[in-house]
């Protein structure tokens, strides 16, 4: 945590808050709703106003609903911290929020032209980590190197605006009707474990085989392995099928189609699992939303800098173990290092280990029988002694 230098005027809880960003894709406000919980956390009872000063916001169109309750006010394509042209009007002058003054402002981006600007805006204080703190009302008594995440270097501007620790605690607010389509696609009764394959590029792809050895062990144990496919990832469909037949893939359901590739469903879905595997890919952030359990796995991507801001979660790094060479290929990631980290997390977050067991063992009887009942499943010797389910059971 950053420990606040105090400040004149540094004291008391604000009634307002502005935060100031650039823009916000997609990818960006996924990466930031922890901030956006943390923030809410801080000061639960604050008018929090979202200033976009330079483009649009997610938050204002397809993550709205994510924010519901966190942030009471989005202002996107502001024109506020562009130009020097600024300095000839008043501050936030031809904005939305022209005239308004607030306790407290939090700037996020790190140009010190775009921080003087903002500087401006009528404050009772002001925080940003642009000129190493110069600029800000409230200063860490030793300032370190900005941390490599955002979504870290976002919550220590935060701890310093509060004086205490972040809290990213929190979940999605209800949606009823995409929670009543998760609760058809994964019934209550049953303990899910979420595999998210799938990434921007085949270099941050834990491989597709050990995923589904993954969820093989799963269906062991009694649990039901939960394919999370994105649009690019259709072609696995078949395959996974194939090798899984018992394995659920619900983004590839009909009820699901004419939702389009939303991540509101697949936060949804995430919400009614145990817990979830992903490779360094924005579903990831999406099951770190609805505060999953998560397992992130990491290769030539560096985790200090991408990995997910959740409450409950485990980081393997191809670098630290020995299969992988020490170049970063996913491969090196041992499958039962992935396995034992699955068990860790389900112990840790089991909330009643009886109904835990309970579950397990109706799953693992269910999968015996569907075994002993299928007439159209074998099982095929594959190379290296292992072996896999062929079926063609409609999932």
């Amino acid at each position: 945590m950053s420990r606040a230098v105090e400040t004149p005027g540094s004291g008391g809880t604000p009634g307002s808050v502005l935060i100031y960003v650039a823009s916000d894709l997609l990818s960006d406000g996924l990466v930031k709703l922890p901030f956006a919980r943390a923030l809410r956390n801080a000061f639960p009872r604050a008018q929090i106003t979202w200033l976009a000063g330079k483009g649009t916001s997610a938050y204002a169109h397809g993550l709205a609903p994510l924010v519901r309750g966190l942030i009471d006010e989005v202002v996107e394509q502001a024109g506020i911290g562009r130009h020097w042209s600024e300095l000839a009007r008043p501050a936030l002058g031809g904005s939305a929020l022209a005239g308004r003054r607030f306790d407290l402002v939090i700037d996020t981006q790190r140009r010190v032209g775009t921080t003087l600007l903002l500087k401006r805006i009528p404050h009772g204080c002001f925080v940003s980590g642009a000129a190493g703190y110069r600029l800000s009302d409230r200063r860490p008594p030793h300032p370190r190197r900005k941390a490599p995440a955002l979504g870290r270097r976002l919550l220590d501007l935060l701890e310093l605006a509060s004086g205490r620790p972040a809290d990213i605690a929190g979940t999605p607010p209800a949606d009823a009707q995409l929670d009543a389509l998760a609760a058809r696609l994964l019934p209550e009764g049953r303990r899910y474990v979420g595999l998210a394959p799938g990434a921007s590029g085949a270099h941050k792809c834990w491989p597709l085989e050990r995923y589904l050895e993954l969820g093989a062990a799963q269906l062991a144990a009694g649990r039901v392995p939960v394919v999370l496919l994105g649009p690019e990832e259709g072609v696995w469909a078949l395959p996974v099928r194939e090798a899984l037949p018992q394995a659920l893939l619900p983004l590839q359901s009909e009820a699901v189609a004419p939702l389009g590739p939303s991540p509101l469903v697949t936060i949804a879905l995430a919400r009614r699992l145990s817990v979830a595997v992903a490779n360094d890919a924005g579903v990831g952030h999406m099951m770190a939303a609805a505060d999953c359990p998560l397992i992130s796995l990491f290769g030539p991507t560096p985790a200090e800098k991408f990995a997910p801001l959740a409450g409950r979660a485990r980081v393997l790094r191809a670098q630290d173990f020995a299969g992988s060479l020490g170049g970063g290929e996913m491969a090196g990631i041992p499958l039962s290092a992935v396995a034992d980290a699955v068990e860790e997390l389900l112990a840790e977050t089991a909330k009643d280990g009886e109904t835990a067991r309970r579950e397990d063992a109706a799953g693992r009887e269910e999968s015996a029988g569907r075994e002993e009942t299928a007439e159209s499943t074998a099982v095929r010797a594959r190379p290296g002694g292992k072996s896999r389910l062929i079926g063609r059971e409609a999932r």
